[in-house]
């Protein structure tokens, strides 16, 4: 009889080695949220936070951009700058204010995990294209559980916690527009990041020095130590590599469907960081989301037919 172990042993071992990098990397993203809100509820505020993010960012992925340059052939000058903003220094800061009213679990829910949902939208529109049956299953899922998120905090008059909800959809937005003109330019995913770091430092740093002066130098110096190297170093450089290291192992869909643990993973962090708690009614929208995400991601599904042919 032929022995199966080395043959699965074979298969498991590279999923394994890519789930590590895949978890490492919406860690990061997930931790974002609540790092992000600790920071604009103390010494910080959002555009303090966009600052210390591209300026760290900025100068780390600088020599990408002197060797590979701003793509103009590529993009154009308008989608340049809309790729720049969907991602860069008007993103942060308007993700940021979000985590001003609203709880951080709520930015992971309603950022990362809507903007598959206005992808999809943007997609259909402007690229004419198709969604499979799981992938239309998966958006009306991410719209209910929106739907449970934004209705508890309305029905319970929370109504900053509501004004923070309409900023994260518009940041989640945002982020979709640069989902959408990086799928079209096809760049690079590091070539894409150093364009959004680059082009925020360039843009940004010097309107918010001009306006804010030396605001920063009255922040506590380890507040600035943290914010700096998580947001320009962790959420914009390494979870990058990370993903992009779980992508070449398990591929494209089942790499992006580790976004999926985001929303969940978001509303884990904020206890221990933040202490803050979500209501029931609020995991339940978080899961719903979550497995949204999953379907609409394109995440693998156990194959029926394949099930039945190893038993026969």
């Amino acid at each position: 009889m032929k022995d199966l172990r080395p043959e699965t042993a074979d298969n498991t071992t590279p999923y394994l080695r890519g789930a590590v990098y895949g978890v490492a990397a919406v860690s990061i993203w997930a931790g974002w949220m609540a790092i992000t809100r600790l920071g604009v509820t103390t010494n910080l505020d959002s555009w303090d936070i966009a600052a210390l993010r591209f300026g760290v960012a900025g100068l780390l992925l600088s020599p990408v951009i002197m060797r590979h340059g701003f793509a103009l052939d590529q993009l154009g000058l308008a989608r340049l700058l809309l790729l720049i903003s969907g991602a860069g220094a008007p993103y942060a800061i308007i993700a940021a204010s979000g985590l001003e009213f609203a709880p951080a679990a709520d930015a992971g829910a309603l950022v990362p995990g809507v903007m598959p949902l206005f992808v999809a939208l943007l997609s259909s529109f402007f690229l004419s294209e198709k969604f499979s049956p799981n992938r239309k299953l998966g958006l009306l899922m991410i719209l209910t559980g929106v739907i449970a998120i934004a209705g508890s905090s309305l029905m319970s008059a929370e109504l900053n916690r509501s004004f923070g909800h309409a900023i994260f959809l518009c940041a989640s937005f945002l982020w979709a527009v640069f989902t959408i003109i990086l799928k079209w330019a096809k760049l690079s995913p590091l070539h894409a990041t150093a364009l959004v770091s680059v082009g925020s430092m360039i843009g940004y740093l010097p309107v918010y020095f001009a306006i804010a002066g030396t605001k920063l130098l009255d922040a506590p110096l380890s507040d600035l130590i943290i914010q700096s190297i998580y947001q320009g170093v962790f959420t914009t450089v390494v979870s990058l590599f990370l993903f992009g290291k779980a992508v070449s192992i398990l591929g494209a869909s089942s790499g992006a469907a580790f976004g999926a643990l985001v929303p969940a993973m978001a509303a884990l962090l904020a206890i221990p960081i933040l202490g803050e708690f979500s209501k029931p009614v609020d995991w339940l929208g978080i899961i719903t989301i979550s497995i949204g995400v999953f379907l609409a991601s394109g995440g693998p599904l156990p194959q029926i037919t394949n099930l039945k042919k190893s038993k026969s």
